[in-house]
């Protein structure tokens, strides 16, 4: 069969998965991962920084195209001093399995002095990903976006017809973490430790990730509960110590509170608390965590604990403390909440892995890394006698 030259495909929602909202822009279409309310409750740079790249967020169609192009306007990050980052990656996956992936040239900049605080935008062009030479056969695609890059979609195009693809049963699984969950430095957007256990599970991914902000903040905790989901999971503590948000006295009820609120949306699901994975330089060390600026002066970006050890009587937090805590809140609530378990983190991330694969700045896991939590994770979420088992399919 010979197919046509491709022609532009409208940009609805419903060929959009993974975003809470889209905001219509002078360029398209960006998908946000916190609906606007939570957004205009908070304006934490980093914030709008981490819940604008769409980590989890793709595209999905039926069609039988056998070339899809794609035009985005992607906004990258460079930090002074520390190596370029590589272009954000895009995943394709045909029928479930994958297909291709591609980068996007141009785009804005983002331009982060860790020294100074400071951030420069300049503005590029937009760019096209293309993928050619698929089967000629009526199938299921996927475009995964960037995980780590704020995306705007312009344009699609495909040389065949195009459909939403249809809805296949699988159950949603809505999970919150940190710049972990967000995928820091895996390889790409379907090899972040979440969308590898979604893989795994088949079940339909809804990732909010937020790097640095999974801080128990009141309106992330509206938006897990007013998200459809059968499955969810929270994953809590790096960022409270990274920023030396608050004590343990608060720590506590804050948790509470989170909880109390997802439970409200969610009454009846299976909701999963995870720990945070090994984290040697915050085990026993208060924070905040802050660049190595000597690291960084030999073209290395790492991280280092600066918080007292000692403080930790007076209330301060380190990654031990905050799993005692979380494992206590866990068991006490489980009580009356048979829906809800706990998961020590260390058991996807432990100290014979950071020997093996240690942290590359001492905070992030790797792209092997990521590839292992996500397996173990599936293991023990979704396979019999995980909290995820008898739901997921």
């Amino acid at each position: 069969m010979t197919h046509p030259a491709p022609h532009t495909i409208a940009l609805t929602p419903e060929l959009i998965r993974g975003a809470l909202d889209l905001e219509r822009t002078a360029h398209g279409l960006l998908p946000h991962r916190l609906p606007a309310r939570a957004r205009a409750q908070c304006a934490d740079p980093q914030l709008a920084l981490a819940e604008s790249q769409p980590a989890g967020v793709r595209l999905a169609f039926r069609t039988r195209a056998t070339t899809i192009e794609l035009d985005t306007l992607a906004t990258k990050r460079v930090y002074v001093g520390a190596p370029s980052r590589p272009d954000g990656v895009y995943d394709l996956l045909v029928d479930g399995r994958p297909a291709g992936s591609g980068v996007v040239d141009g785009g804005n900049t983002l331009s982060i002095d860790l020294r100074t605080g400071s951030v420069e935008h300049r503005p590029g062009p937009v760019g096209t990903v293309r993928f050619a030479g698929l089967p000629d056969t009526v199938k299921d695609v996927e475009i995964w976006l960037p995980h780590n890059e704020t995306t705007e979609l312009v344009a699609l195009r495909a040389d065949a017809p195009v459909e939403p693809a249809p809805d296949r049963g699988r159950k949603v699984w809505l999970h919150h973490g940190s710049s972990i969950s967000h995928g820091s430095d895996a390889a790409s957007p379907t090899t972040t430790w979440p969308a590898r256990a979604a893989a795994l599970g088949g079940v339909e991914l809804i990732n909010l990730g937020l790097s640095g902000s999974a801080l128990l903040d009141p309106f992330t905790a509206r938006a897990l509960r007013d998200t459809p989901a059968d499955l969810i999971s929270v994953k809590l503590g790096i960022n409270v110590v990274n920023a030396d948000l608050m004590r343990l006295r608060a720590f506590g009820p804050a948790v509470h509170g989170f909880l109390d609120t997802v439970r409200e949306g969610h009454p009846d699901a299976p909701l999963l608390v995870v720990s945070p994975i090994l984290c040697p330089i915050h085990e026993d060390t208060p924070g905040p965590s802050a660049p190595d600026f000597s690291a960084l002066s030999r073209g290395r970006l790492r991280f280092r604990a600066t918080g007292d050890p000692a403080d930790t009587a007076a209330g301060k937090l380190t990654l031990g403390v905050i799993r005692a805590e979380l494992a206590r809140i866990v068991r006490e609530r489980a009580a009356d909440d048979p829906g809800l378990h706990y998961l020590d983190g260390r058991e996807l991330y432990g100290a014979a892995d950071s020997r093996e694969l240690p942290l590359p700045d001492d905070l992030h896991p790797d792209a092997a890394a990521h590839r292992l939590i996500g397996e173990r994770f599936a293991s023990l979420a979704f396979t019999a006698g995980g909290p995820f088992a008898d739901r997921a399919g």
